[in-house]
């Protein structure tokens, strides 16, 4: 089998360490394997998505000393691929209509509207709506997103226990699935599309990935791609997981908090060596 990895950020801000950190360590992970390094951006949300945080990734990149090979896939120009998917996940029965705000979903998972916690890391314990809500809904043109069914997905499947993949990084070995701590995840929407959970499984197959490597904030989301895999009838990559880049307070970086970006680093005079011995690379 040849090895071979991807980086896969999405262009909705600029790359910080961490970002730096999680590409350096595959990029050396396909090198040491002589195998495959590729890019890929992940820009789906065109909400979000821009094309000057696109070209930051290019030259940061080109920065850390990493190559990679072309042409470099755009998930906006393959939209079609992912709708196909969700349409076909419909007619299995497998997905629903979720209508609810971001309120109604802080509901549900019991927090406070106020708590200030992002609906995305909480476990979703709705479902469908009642069919006359949901045509009432529809007549007035409400958005609405995708939602997989568990329910109905362990009932074309069988026990997620069965659902299995190779961990590499932390945890190593044989993994099963546990996809109820996630509840009936968002698979798309109708005003943006398919999103990132079903687009990178798709990928991933597309580009024969065979190992993912990325940080260890997605390694609960393995879980919900290995259903939506055996759902899809795609292949399952062997994951590798690695630890994140802390800020002082013990916080993971991200780019919604501001955390300083490469090319400020770069700006201010720190040097690729520095910055590579600062993540202990």
């Amino acid at each position: 089998m040849t090895f071979v990895t991807r980086f896969a950020p999405s262009p909705t801000g600029p790359l910080h360490k961490g970002h730096a950190y999680s590409a350096l360590t595959a990029w050396r992970a396909a090198k040491a394997a002589g195998g495959r390094f590729l890019l890929r951006i992940e820009d789906t949300d065109f909400t979000r998505c821009r094309p000057e945080h696109e070209a930051s990734i290019h030259e940061d990149l080109a920065w850390l000393g990493l190559d990679w090979e072309t042409p470099v896939l755009r998930q906006s120009e393959h939209r079609s691929d992912y709708e196909a998917a969700i349409t076909r996940l419909g007619a299995m029965g497998v997905l629903y209509r979720c209508f609810r705000t971001r309120k109604a979903q802080l509901a549900l998972a019991g927090v406070a509207p106020n708590a200030g916690d992002p609906v995305d890391g909480q476990a979703f314990r709705g479902g469908p709506h009642d069919p006359s809500e949901e045509a009432a809904f529809l007549a007035q043109g409400q958005p609405f997103a995708w939602r997989l069914s568990l329910k109905a997905a362990r009932a074309r499947l069988g026990d997620f226990d069965q659902l299995t993949w190779i961990e590499e990084g932390l945890a190593p070995g044989l993994t099963s699935a546990r996809p109820e701590t996630l509840g009936d995840m968002v698979v798309g929407r109708k005003d943006i599309g398919a999103g990132y959970v079903i687009a990178s499984v798709i990928d991933d197959a597309r580009q024969g990935i065979s190992h993912v490597i990325r940080g260890a904030d997605l390694a609960e989301l393995t879980s919900m791609q290995r259903v939506l895999q055996a759902l899809l009838e795609l292949p399952t990559p062997i994951y590798r997981h690695h630890p994140l880049v802390l800020d002082e307070n013990g916080k993971r970086l991200a780019k919604r908090d501001g955390s300083t970006s490469l090319a400020s680093l770069r700006e201010a005079g720190l040097t690729r060596e520095a910055l590579i011995e600062e993540l202990g690379l």
